[in-house]
């Protein structure tokens, strides 16, 4: 019979065979704590009118919900800094969009991981997620010890910053678990803090989503961005990572080895000029398998008209 160390250590050298850089694993358990801090986050409308994270409450904070029986939690870490960087006088797009859509990059990578382990372990349940389900999945990572949430709500490790992906298997096959990251390096920090644009980042690392620009930017469907946030963008037309290239932790990140996160070269060389003159054929084209498709061709010259009217 094979041994449950046996187990844990096909799981993490499979992980690092996928291309995945941090691999850790908590034990399944209801998440208490998060529970009660989720629900006071969402009594104060910090969600914006992001509704879909009224959904689930029950499946968010106990992974037996959606796979039954579940025993142990997997949490992967896929970096994606890029080793090239915008021109900073072009309007700005997160790194994390710079590539192909990491859902569907990530998706894959699950996909094949549960077949790997079926083939080479047995017939098993579990269900891979990344950003797209009810998982708490830093939380998860935290218990997993891959490193602290920082004051800007982020994961951090302490080798590599936050630039990471965070994907999540739950299954219901025991395994060794690692302890959890009980260390928070923020210390008195709070260059987070004080450099958040909008004042989205709150003390006791709670971040107020409704004001966060990656919000305003991706999430928002109208098609007017409030005045009150005028002036405060700079030249972000989506997503916004300033609370991350201020933490010096991330002066540690490292460019991704993962070829799908690479720039477009549209990302990288558009100036102002080329986002306002692109039609919505060529914007559907070109970023077809890009993050940027999720505020759509309309959100995006939304964003643009925004900013470059303050």
């Amino acid at each position: 019979m094979i041994s449950k160390n046996n187990y844990t250590n096909f799981i993490k050298q499979t992980s690092s065979s996928l291309g995945f850089d941090y691999c850790g694993i908590a034990k399944a358990e209801r998440l208490d704590d998060d529970a009660r801090r989720l629900e006071s986050w969402l009594n104060k409308g910090f969600q914006g009118s992001m509704n879909y994270m009224n959904n689930y409450f029950d499946l968010r904070i106990d992974p037996s919900k959606l796979v039954p029986g579940a025993k142990s939690i997997i949490t992967l870490l896929l970096n994606y800094f890029p080793a090239e960087l915008q021109n900073i006088d072009a309007p700005q797009v997160s790194k994390y969009a710079y590539g192909k859509d990491y859902h569907e990059v990530i998706k894959e990578k699950l996909k094949i991981f549960l077949q790997l382990i079926k083939e080479n372990i047995g017939e098993i349940h579990g269900r891979g997620f990344t950003d797209s389900a009810p998982v708490l999945e830093r939380s998860w990572a935290q218990k997993s010890g891959l490193g602290w949430i920082g004051k800007n709500g982020n994961l951090i490790t302490k080798n590599n910053g936050s630039f990471f992906f965070i994907a999540t298997l739950i299954t219901d096959l025991e395994l060794e678990t690692d302890n959890p990251f009980a260390k928070d390096y923020c210390g008195s920090c709070t260059k987070c803090i004080d450099n958040c644009p909008t004042d989205a980042i709150l003390p006791d690392k709670v971040i107020d989503g409704s004001k966060c620009i990656s919000y305003f930017t991706i999430e928002l469907k109208d098609m007017l961005i409030p005045n009150e946030m005028k002036g405060k963008f700079e030249n972000k037309l989506f997503g916004c990572d300033v609370c991350q290239d201020v933490c010096p932790w991330n002066r540690f990140s490292k460019p991704t080895n993962e070829t799908a996160f690479m720039p477009h070269r549209e990302i990288l060389n558009f100036t102002k000029n080329d986002w306002e003159e692109i039609t919505e054929e060529s914007f559907k084209i070109i970023f077809k398998k890009s993050p940027l498709k999720r505020a759509k061709y309309e959100g995006i010259k939304r964003n643009l008209k925004f900013i470059c009217k303050y």
